[in-house]
Formats: structure tokens, C-alpha cells, sequence
């Protein structure tokens, strides 16, 4: 076995029946992050040490029985805005040089009641305020940014850093990098998995969620971090299902609804023709393709941004009036326009978005789900500010990426990206499926039905 580039999946199987050792599938993936941290620098702080003691002694529980599931000994990744008791929180700013985590985030302290390894911390964009990742670059193609602001995380799990790991996500930073980079990214929905103890971007915006090579992996992390938690105002008390895969046949009859405006409306050509093909391969599955006008679309980027702008800007507006020289530019740009935005047009914006979501919950009357491309373009170079659509519009590369992602954010609805196929370039290309509200079980599934015919989440990058 490749330890390093397996899935969760085959790696606990391995490690269950004692032919792999926590240590020996932690060792491998500490010398891959090494490895890749000197081409694409993926992590903030690798944590050999401390993740060989803790594989040392998931190796000792296992082999006196006391297996805990899916997870233990399993090598995976958090976002660095996640606090890890007695560990910096950077969120990859210089804002944070003196933060150091009094206890453990919630989602961190649910990996490892599981059993999981925590091999080290990731990149973000500065406080997740953007989806460049500016300190990372792609594994497959090192001139190219990975996306963001999970894009650490995704570059780490896709280079064979790690098994998977935690991302966060606000406007698409879970599956923004998961398309680019080639990974699984799962956005549950608001108010399945806890923030505490999550460095905040914009809070009723904000979701955690894992980044995995397949869905089943997805699946399991997904397992082990949703639940209810008082700490997090925003949390749902509900009971959490087995998210594993149950049904390959799930397409049979399944209404897949393909969105006849706003997803197509600015794409690249090539990443249009590689997710219609992903259309046709559910319909041959059995789906039932569904042609939808998405409602109120002309609406979605000016909510977004009228929601996460003064959101954003209130959580930082200590730390602005006292280190505003340690921002990078974008970001402090970004916390300064915040602080214009009147109260009255973000009271708007909130009032706007609960007519889309009801607008949305109508929609679901006529489709079981929605597929649709995760991005516009596959990974943008290092520098670039714009791409330039076929009716030769500019568009940023910020906005490009947001105006496809942020639909299940300001919904709150879950969402996975799946890998749905390669640009003549060999950049990765993925596809979203978004559910109803808490049936994270059913886009887990149609996601498993589409990878098990396919190969793409076969392909590594090679680094």
C-alpha cells in the first residue's frame, strides 16, 4: 500500500487487522510533508514529535483492542485557525505572532477522542479573508495558487501530506480548494458542526467541514465532527446519523437539478464541457436531469459580501485599532471597508438573504439535489488578478471563485465537491452537489455513486 496517498478508508482497514501500524502510516506521511513542505508549503508548523508519541500510543491501544473506529491512527491536518491546546493560532498573520490556544476547538477535540493524529497546522488565506492561500502553492502545478482559504489543507491531503483534514468555510473555502487542488471537500450545514474555538470570519457565514481524497472519507470525518455543542450559538441539536455511503444506486430515479442560469453564466469553455459530462454520467447512472432557474440570483454576490464585510469587520475591530500595520493589504483593506457599510444595508442584506433561502426550500420541491461546478476555471496562476470569460468580460479571480460557492453558504444548505475531470493543462476541475438542509447523508451519497464510476480521485499529483 502507498500509505501516504491511500484513502482513510483502506489505511483503518490496515490498521484495524494490524497490517499497518499508526506509526508506520504516520511516519510516511511525516516524511511526504516534509517533503512537500520545501516545494509548496502547505503547513504553518509540522508536529513530528508530538504526532509519533500519539501514533506510539494509538498503536498501543489498538493492540490491546481498544480500536475506537475509523479514525484512530489516522494522520490528518487543521486549518490554522483552529486553537490546539498550548499551540499557536496564527491564522497565518502576523496579527497572531503572540496568540497561543488556551484549550482545544471543538472539531479538534473531536478528531482526537477519535483517535486521529494531528500531524500539523495549514495555511490560510490571512484569516481566512480570501481564497489564494498566498503562502501555499498547488501540487500540481506549483505556478498556480491552490485556493482558498483552505488551501493548506487541500494542498497537504492532495500532495500525500496527510489522509485528510479540517477546513473551514465561508464563502466556498472548503470547495473552492478541494476543486482546484483535486480533493473532496464537504461543507455540512450551518449548524451541524461546532465553531467553537474557530477563528471567526464572517459568523453566520461561517461552517467547518472535512477535506478528504474520496467521500467515503468525507463521510467519516464528517462522522466524527458533527454534533451539538452548547459552546456554539449556531449549533443545531439533532441527532447524527452514519454518514457512510449506503446506496450505489442511489441515481436511480434521483431529480438532479442542472441550474440553467447563474453557474454557466461566466465559465471557462473547458471546465463547462468536463462538469456537463459529469451530467451525463449521473444520467447514465439513472438520475433524472432537471433543468432549474435558480431564483434571485442577480442577489447572491451582494448579499454575500453585505454580510461577510461589517461581520467580518466587527470581529476583528479590536485587533484593527491596535496592529492594523500587521495586515496584509488585502485583508486590511477588506476589515476597512467593512467598518463603512451602514447598519441599515446589513439589515438588508439579512432580510434579502431569508427570501432566498425560502426561495431555495421551493426549488428543493422539484429536485432532490443540485449539481452544478464548484469553479469557473481551474487554478488561477500565482499573481493573476482577473480571468477573462469567452464574451470577453473581466471578472476578478476573488469574485470568480465566491459567485459559484457562496449560493450554499448564504442558504446554509451542505455541499460537496467531487472530482469531476482534468483541463488539457492537468489541473483538476470538481462538481458541487448541494442537498436540503441536514441531509448531508444524501449528497454523500449521490457524490459515492458518481466517484465509484469514475477514477479521478485516483490521480495524485506528482510531487
Amino acid at each position: 500500500m502507498d500509505l501516504q496517498f491511500s484513502s482513510i478508508t483502506e489505511a483503518s482497514a490496515a490498521i484495524k487487522t494490524k497490517k499497518v501500524s499508526p506509526v508506520e502510516i504516520t511516519q510516511r506521511c511525516l516524511d511526504q510533508a516534509e517533503l512537500v513542505q520545501q516545494k509548496i508549503n502547505p503547513f504553518v508548523v509540522l508536529l513530528g514529535e508530538q504526532a509519533l508519541a500519539t501514533a506510539r500510543q494509538a498503536e498501543t491501544e489498538i493492540m490491546k483492542g481498544d480500536y475506537r473506529g475509523e479514525l484512530h491512527g489516522i494522520p490528518l491536518v487543521i486549518k490554522d485557525l483552529c486553537d490546539m491546546e498550548g499551540l499557536p493560532t496564527t491564522a497565518s498573520s502576523e496579527v497572531r505572532f503572540d496568540h497561543v490556544a488556551k484549550d482545544n476547538a471543538a472539531c479538534v477535540d473531536k478528531l482526537i477522542n477519535a483517535g486521529a493524529i494531528i500531524i500539523g497546522k495549514t495555511h490560510t488565506h490571512e484569516f481566512a479573508y480570501g481564497i489564494i492561500t498566498p503562502k501555499t502553492r498547488n501540487p500540481w502545478d506549483e505556478t498556480r495558487i491552490p485556493g482558498g482559504s483552505s488551501g493548506g489543507t487541500a494542498a497537504a491531503v492532495a500532495s500525500g501530506a496527510c489522509l485528510g483534514g479540517i477546513g473551514t468555510d465561508t464563502g466556498g473555502s472548503i470547495r473552492i480548494p478541494a476543486s482546484l487542488c483535486g480533493t473532496v471537500g464537504l461543507k455540512p450545514t450551518f449548524g451541524r458542526v461546532s465553531r467553537y474555538g474557530v477563528t471567526s470570519l464572517s459568523w453566520s457565514l461561517d461552517h467547518v467541514g472535512p477535506l478528504t481524497r474520496s467521500v467515503e472519507d468525507a463521510a467519516i470525518m464528517l462522522g466524527a465532527l458533527a454534533g451539538f455543542d452548547p459552546r456554539d450559538p449556531g449549533c443545531v441539536n439533532l441527532p447524527v446519523p452514519n454518514y457512510m455511503p449506503t446506496d450505489n444506486n442511489i441515481l436511480k430515479g434521483l431529480r438532479v437539478g442542472v441550474p440553467a442560469n447563474y453557474y454557466f453564466d461566466a465559465i471557462d469553455p473547458e471546465v463547462e464541457a468536463i462538469v456537463r459530462e459529469a451530467y451525463l454520467t449521473l444520467e447514465r447512472q439513472g438520475a433524472s436531469l432537471e433543468t432549474v432557474n435558480l431564483p434571485l440570483a442577480e442577489h447572491y454576490m451582494g448579499v454575500e459580501f453585505g454580510l461577510c464585510l461589517p461581520e467580518a469587520s466587527a470581529y476583528h475591530q479590536e485587533m484593527l485599532r491596535e496592529r492594523a500595520d500587521r495586515y496584509e493589504d488585502d485583508v486590511r483593506t477588506f476589515l476597512e471597508a467593512g467598518e463603512l457599510v451602514p447598519a441599515t444595508d446589513y439589515i438588508k442584506a439579512l432580510r434579502v438573504r431569508e427570501v432566498i433561502k425560502q426561495s431555495w426550500q421551493k426549488l428543493y420541491e422539484r429536485i432532490d439535489v443540485l449539481a452544478a461546478p464548484t469553479t469557473p476555471s481551474t487554478a488561477a496562476k500565482v499573481g493573476q488578478e482577473a480571468f477573462t470569460w469567452p464574451d470577453g468580460n473581466e471578472e476578478s479571480v476573488t469574485s470568480a471563485y465566491v459567485r459559484l460557492s457562496c449560493p450554499a453558504n448564504l442558504t446554509g444548505l451542505p455541499s460537496i465537491s467531487v472530482p469531476c475531470g482534468f483541463s488539457t493543462e492537468n489541473l483538476p476541475v470538481g462538481m458541487q452537489i448541494l442537498g436540503r438542509p441536514f441531509e448531508e447523508q444524501m449528497i454523500v451519497d449521490v457524490a459515492n455513486a458518481y466517484e465509484f464510476v469514475t477514477d479521478w480521485r485516483s490521480q495524485s499529483p506528482d510531487i
